[in-house]
């Protein structure tokens, strides 16, 4: 009777497991896509402005401090944006740290331009999703397990 008990405690704690690697494995995939497409869209959009006028979030100290005017420093954010989505789809666990530390710059570039504070508080929000695309990406991509 014991080892019936313990055979269905046990089966019940491995299907239990498998049922939260399944919900973790998904959690990285659905992760990875967004930080993947994402970034490239909104990079390649840099270049065309069809979702929005991009130059209207460029705080005004940065744009002194970059070269040519603020179209020209929309497509160095394009060429960045892109690149990082293709890190993501290469390898998420460094592309998710890039990500990360590029939506930093964003937010804290947001936070001295009056009027897009909202902006701001929702990249803290995807900021988060990028760091947890780097944590799982530990232990589910094949690459960061084995380096």
């Amino acid at each position: 009777m014991a080892t019936t008990a313990s055979s269905r405690t046990t089966t019940t704690t491995v299907a239990a497991a498998a049922s939260r690697r399944s919900a973790s494995a998904w959690a990285f995939m659905l992760l990875r896509s967004a930080f993947t497409v994402a970034p490239i869209v909104f990079g390649v959009d840099k270049f065309f402005n069809l979702l929005t006028d991009w130059t209207q979030y460029l705080a005004p100290w940065i744009d002194g401090i970059v070269p040519g005017d603020a179209q020209f420093a929309m497509w160095g954010v394009g060429v960045v944006e892109i690149a990082a989505g293709l890190l993501v789809a290469i390898a998420p666990r460094w592309g998710g740290l890039v990500v990360a530390a590029w939506l930093l710059g964003i937010i804290v570039n947001l936070l001295t331009l009056p009027g897009y504070f909202d902006v701001a508080l929702r990249d803290v929000g995807l900021l988060a999703g990028a760091l947890a695309l780097a944590l799982l990406a530990r232990e589910h991509d094949g690459r960061a397990r084995r380096a």
